[in-house]
């Protein structure tokens, strides 16, 4: 054998010895490390609690008391727990306000709802059933609980929590509560050994009988799987009687139920949202663009309690229904101002008109009249159009996810909401009267608010930034003498959201900042709002230099009709404090830069976004921000859809990936999601919304494929991890499966990590938890160790 052979065989020998093999085994061993450091540092994130609602109450002869809902991840039993932290509220002469909070909170277990009545006086506790089960209200007051009701199946099933058809309205007498619930099981067949049938006969367990499945019933989609219809219900709460509200059509989903003001003597009405499931229901979490109207129902009259004398409800009778909105196509979250006098809501038609599913919000106005008596043809009033493009640092439109219960300064005429403002949410207050908008959070874009309560005129709101935990603050107006007002914001100092001394050190070390990025490829047709620079989150250390980069993992929202706010998140910052840098993008198509860059999206998906994050990622290799060869992609939902693009179109840019609940191929997911007009409208435009109502052509399902990361999977050799739910209706899990299996076929490094009782979102305290160790290890492996330089020489 020629010497050289010799030679060469021993470097090769050499070679995979001390360049692959060993470092494998070190990889393994790195592996296991990174779980057990990772895994305790993230716990560290996940047990800092959120505050989900407060509320204040003022007492004669007594300070005001606050009472603050706090959540916190529970990862034994995959929940989150629900505790109440409790405090009094001192105003000082120096017109300081100090909160003296309670030694420790009180847990609420099982508790699913929680709502003080207009005076303070009372507080519902909703506890909704595991099972056949009753759901349980409790009525409690300062010092016991004074009533409790099993209200059974055969009434109604859970009452709605989520945020979305949830409505729990007290009565201004406070001896009654308008909800919405699921309504009653359908009877169902019963079957016994011996061939003989009745309906609803026996209970599910009794031995000798089954029951048949019954009917299929359509549901609302994503985390509404197996829910049955919403219907809307008043209880009595001396009584405990409870009805179901009649006149209303079946086909209406009821939600956001309040009671219209009344006096004495006058008609009392509930005013509700509905959506009609004609002719089908498609899924409506996180699409705002399902048509939906404000409706008002008249009740039955009151007789009064011969002991009490207070007004009490006999029943509710078939009235018609009169829809108040019928001149819009959108309305939702009903709001009456404190006097009575205007009915306020949120529209969403520009996203019901043109089909995305969510766009920018328009606020708007019915004048009630002061006997109480609504009519269908009431005059609707503006108050925010939509805004199609707003000049530099003006107002760029209305995106609210909510309305406070009660919004009103002491005016009855302005009210606080919390809006997305560009990358940040802000707090602004609205005249009803005049339409002027003014923004009354402090103006830092890299600082989002949210609004908590009020206190009177004060505002009670959080305040937070991707480096800076959230803080409670405390606003009050000053008014000048030009009659302006400005706004004067202090600390609130709160235990409620303490971390370990780590964490905090962890995280000053950070910086973070948004980043203004010129468009690209923009072209003669387009709209103005679409040639207008988008935005982009940069999260750093502060030690990061031009020598010496740390990874870059771009992080892309889902939606498209979405976006990445500045407020803390605890993963994205266990993330950054594992040394990485964020780059969070906000591009062309997200909430909060006006209608018209939002709308320039649909029909350019796979295109105009994938150049809009090569452009944010060329922005910040140009500022000397971030080294070219470090560069990991994550993203969930649309933001998977354009984490498994870019992989493909950009093949050479990316380390590793990690994709959550990706659409991967619209022609495969059209067929069963339960939102096929968005793949249409995304795929090819608003003008194409009505086609999912007849099955896709051969030449739809080709342009749907062709736009898709699926017909570029071929390029990809980015290593990619696949985090999937399997109770995913919104994205099936055989999207992101058949594009991993592809992957696998042709060598690529896969990983793919099922949660077997999860959906969409992997919201679980265990899935979240999960999702975000194995995201951290997979980029350690690629972008910290080299296991892709590994793999590339073993292939060659």
């Amino acid at each position: 054998m020629p010497l050289f052979i010799h030679v060469l065989h021993y470097i090769i020998s050499h070679l995979l010895c001390t360049k692959v093999l060993i470092p494998c085994l070190e990889m393994h061993k790195e592996a296991e490390d990174d779980y057990a450091h990772l895994s305790s540092l993230l716990q560290e994130f996940t047990s800092i609690p959120n505050i989900d609602k407060a509320w204040l109450f003022s007492s004669p002869g007594l300070h005001l008391q606050g009472m603050f809902a706090v959540s916190q991840s529970d990862l034994l039993t995959n929940t989150r727990r629900t505790s109440i932290m409790s405090c009094n509220i001192l105003k000082e002469r120096n017109s300081s306000v100090n909160f003296l909070w309670a030694p420790f909170p009180i847990e609420m277990s099982g508790v699913s709802v929680i709502v003080p009545s207009p005076s303070g006086s009372k507080l519902l506790v909703i506890r909704n059933p595991e099972n056949e089960a009753a759901c349980c209200f409790q009525i409690w007051s300062s010092s016991r609980m004074e009533k409790e009701f099993h209200i059974p199946q055969s009434l109604h099933g859970s009452v709605y929590n989520d945020g979305w058809f949830e409505g729990v309205s007290w009565n201004m007498n406070e001896t009654c509560v308008a909800y919405v619930a699921e309504g009653p099981s359908p009877a169902k067949l019963t079957f016994n050994g011996l061939g003989g049938y009745k309906i609803d006969g026996c209970a599910d367990k009794d031995s000798g009988y089954w029951k048949c499945q019954g009917d299929w019933e359509e549901d609302w989609g994503e985390t509404y799987a197996g829910k049955r219809q919403p219907a809307l219900f008043v209880i009595d709460i001396n009584s405990g009687e409870v009805q179901e509200v009649k006149g209303i059509d079946k086909s209406l989903s009821i939600g956001q139920v309040v009671w219209a003001p009344f006096t004495e003597g006058s008609e009392q009405y509930l005013v509700f949202v509905g959506w009609s499931s004609k002719p089908r229901k498609l899924g409506i979490k996180y699409c705002s663009n399902r048509p939906c109207g404000l409706y008002a129902v008249r009740l039955r009259a009151l007789h009064h309690d011969s002991k009490s004398n207070e007004p009490v409800l006999q029943s509710t009778e078939e009235f018609h229904v009169l829809n108040l909105t019928q001149t819009i196509s959108s309305a939702f979250f009903p709001r009456f101002s404190p006097d009575g006098k205007f009915l306020v809501f949120l529209s969403a038609r520009s996203a019901v008109d043109s089909g995305v599913h969510n766009a920018t919000n328009s606020l708007h106005r019915i004048d009630w009249l002061t006997n109480g008596k609504p009519f269908q043809s009431s005059k609707i009033d503006d108050i925010i159009p939509v805004v199609m493009c707003a000049e530099d640092g003006c107002f760029p439109g209305l995106y609210c996810t909510t309305i406070h219960s009660n919004p009103w300064l002491s005016d009855n005429c302005t009210m606080i909401i919390s809006s997305i403002w560009h990358s940040s949410e802000v707090l602004l207050s609205v005249n009803l009267l005049s339409g002027e908008i003014v923004h009354i959070s402090p103006v830092d874009p890299i600082f989002s608010w949210n609004l908590l309560t009020l206190d009177g005129n004060n505002i009670v709101a959080i305040s937070s930034s991707p480096v800076d935990f959230a803080q409670l603050r405390y606003g009050k107006a000053i008014k000048k003498e030009t009659n302006n007002t400005t706004w004067s914001w202090s600390n609130i100092s709160s235990p409620i959201f303490r971390c370990s001394d780590k964490v905090r050190s962890l995280l000053s070390s950070l910086q973070s900042c948004i980043l203004r990025i010129s468009v690209k490829d923009a072209h003669v047709g387009q709209t103005k709002g679409a040639t207008k620079p988008f935005e982009a989150i940069f999260v750093s250390s502060k030690t990061n230099t031009k020598i010496e980069f740390d990874p870059l993992i771009v992080i892309l929202h889902g939606g498209p009709q979405d976006v990445s706010l500045s407020y803390f998140s605890k993963y994205l910052a266990f993330l950054s404090t594992v040394g990485y840098s964020l780059l969070i993008v906000n591009y062309r198509g997200s909430l909060g830069f006006g209608e018209e860059a939002l709308q320039s999206l649909p029909g350019n998906v796979g295109s105009q976004d994938v150049n809009d994050v090569l452009s944010a990622i060329d922005h910040v290799i140009n500022l000397g921000l971030a080294s070219p060869s470090k560069i990991t992609v994550m993203g969930i939902s649309h933001g998977g859809f354009l984490t498994t693009q870019l992989i493909g179109q950009a093949p050479d840019k990316f380390v590793a990936a990690a994709a959550i609940n990706p659409v991967c191929n619209l022609a495969l997911m059209i067929g069963t999601t339960d939102i096929p007009d968005w793949c249409y409208v995304e795929a090819c435009g608003t003008t194409a919304r009505n086609c999912f109502t007849e099955p896709p052509s051969a030449d739809d399902l080709t342009l749907l494929y062709n736009k898709s990361p699926i017909s570029h999977v071929s390029k990809v050799k980015a290593p990619t991890l696949f985090l999937l739910g399997a109770q995913d209706v919104r994205v099936p899990m055989y999207d992101g499966l058949q594009y991993a299996r592809a992957l696998k076929e042709k060598g690529v490094d896969v990983k793919i990590i099922m949660f077997q009782n999860d959906v969409h979102a992997l919201k679980r305290p265990q899935s979240d938890l999960e999702s975000f160790l194995n995201i951290g290890v997979w980029f350690n492996k690629y972008c910290i160790y080299g296991a892709s330089e590994s793999r590339d020489f073993l292939k060659t």
